[in-house]
């Protein structure tokens, strides 16, 4: 990385762009006291640090008056960045904005900021890990309450903690080892040295499987817990979007095969993430486009986390003692390649007499065996609320409780690694008792995994506990 005091003076808006009542200009590195004496016009000293003072805003060069705003002065290394750092509280309108960025562009120094290179500096001097970036990535970016949480527990350096306390532990073993294999024989290592790292190591592994068992619960939660509508034709599969969508976002037609492609639509349900599809009907057919229809609704139903059945009820049994029956061979059949085991059935009971839809409901309550099954009028919108909250508690179940427990992966590039690092303790295992060196080179890659979740990991680290836990060289 170029040194943080050698870098270009940057300033971007850090607001984002739009008219709003008030905008934030950003300025970071060595020339922003400058810039700050000449936009607000100071001659000898600077403000006192993190105090807002109201200041004119001036052009460098014109010394006409741009704004009138707050100014902010963040001395190194206590800012966002490490970097000495000044922020501009001016009038969000475009015009302002653009007279403020021009302004700064003529300091001798500066420069426009590229995307993210404000927290890429904030990662150089140290001041967040990579997986804090991309917690404050995802804060940015959330959409629903749930969301917003797991990114501000990442953000908080809770997932980053608890990598850097398995990264420490595996330094603690990898030196041990390597004093172990080059002054063992010189006797200045203590018993049980190797024992111990075995232990550590054993732990460890197993604390990384565990983690490895999460389901994708947090990858879930930061992407959207994938739904999707399947069943046969003229099941009322596109009513049961619009319906949860409260907007036709599919054709509705009586006309079976309306629906040939996947269409899909974003949605907050009990503030988790879910991306809602509805899909072409399910049948054999000669038409080609309707095939292909057909083939991406098997595919994308084989990569839902939820699949939600649609059951057409005039195709119910007149006896409802045998609608479970029905319901458990009509499920096998539409869905044979079905793997997962979330799974709804919806069944619309418009064309139903109250009486009956009465009996299935109690009928249905005493099998067992059957995933939850739901009954709605899509005219009345009866059985709607009981869905939903079946509905809310199964992505609930899926995504799990962002501020309970461990925190979660988040990211797939932490599950690579993180199995590489499982992958490399057992080396570690393998070649124990056979070849020191190579079951240690197993440790260092497995610590060297673990930096690149964090992209903090250094040689020097290693060399420090030698020498602090051991009297070598005395």
């Amino acid at each position: 990385f170029v040194g943080l005091a050698d870098a270009d003076t940057i300033f971007a808006l850090s607001s984002g762009h739009g008219r709003c009542g008030v905008a934030v200009v950003r300025v970071s590195g060595p020339a922003s006291a400058t810039a700050l004496r000449r936009m607000v016009g100071l001659t000898h000293r600077l403000p006192p640090p993190r105090t807002a003072l109201l200041r004119s805003i001036t052009d460098p060069c014109s010394k006409e008056v741009l704004d009138r705003g707050l100014v902010l002065w963040f001395p190194a290394p206590h800012s966002f960045t490490g970097e000495d750092s000044v922020e501009f509280h001016i009038h969000g309108g475009p015009a302002v904005t653009t007279a403020v960025l021009q302004a700064l562009g003529s300091v001798p120094g500066m420069r426009p900021a590229e995307a993210g290179e404000f927290t890429r500096r904030a990662f150089q001097a140290g001041k967040l890990d990579l997986t804090e970036v991309e917690g404050l990535g995802d804060l940015i970016h959330a959409e629903t309450e749930a969301q917003r949480r797991q990114a501000l527990r990442q953000m908080s350096g809770e997932l980053g903690r608890l990598y850097q306390d398995w990264s420490h532990k595996l330094k603690r073993c990898l030196a041990h080892v390597e004093a172990f294999i080059d002054f063992s024989e010189d006797e200045l290592i203590e018993d049980g040295v190797l024992e111990r790292v075995d232990r550590s190591v054993c732990d460890l592994q197993a604390e990384v499987k565990q983690h490895l068992k999460d389901e994708r619960r947090g990858e879930r939660l930061r992407c959207g817990v994938q739904v999707v509508i399947a069943g046969a034709t003229n099941a009322g599969k596109s009513s049961l979007l619009n319906t949860l969508c409260q907007r036709p976002a599919a054709i509705v037609s009586p006309i079976a095969g309306t629906t040939r492609d996947v269409v899909e639509t974003a949605l907050d349900i009990g503030g988790f993430p879910v991306l809602l599809s509805d899909t072409a009907g399910l049948r054999d057919s000669s038409d080609l486009v309707e095939q292909e229809g057909v083939r991406r609704a098997r595919e994308r139903v084989h990569q839902a986390d939820l699949t939600l059945l649609v059951v057409d009820s005039t195709r119910l049994p007149s006896d409802v003692q045998q609608a479970a029956d029905f319901l458990s061979d009509h499920l096998r059949t539409v869905l044979p390649s079905l793997k997962q085991p979330e799974t709804g059935i919806i069944l619309w009971t418009d064309l139903l007499p109250e009486a009956q839809t009465q009996k299935l409901q109690q009928e249905l309550r005493r099998v067992s065996g059957l995933p939850a099954v739901c009954l709605i009028s899509c005219q009345t919108n009866e059985g709607l609320k009981d869905f939903l909250t079946v509905l809310q508690s199964s992505v609930k179940t899926l995504c799990g409780d962002p501020l309970c427990g461990a925190p979660t992966l988040t990211q797939a590039r932490h599950r690579a690694h993180l199995q590489q690092c499982a992958a490399a303790l057992a080396q570690y295992q393998r070649y124990r008792d056979a070849d020191l060196a190579l079951a240690a080179e197993g440790v260092r890659l497995a610590l060297t995994s673990l930096g690149r979740i964090t992209g903090r990991v250094g040689a020097e680290e290693i060399l420090d506990i030698i020498f602090k836990d051991f009297c070598i060289g005395k």
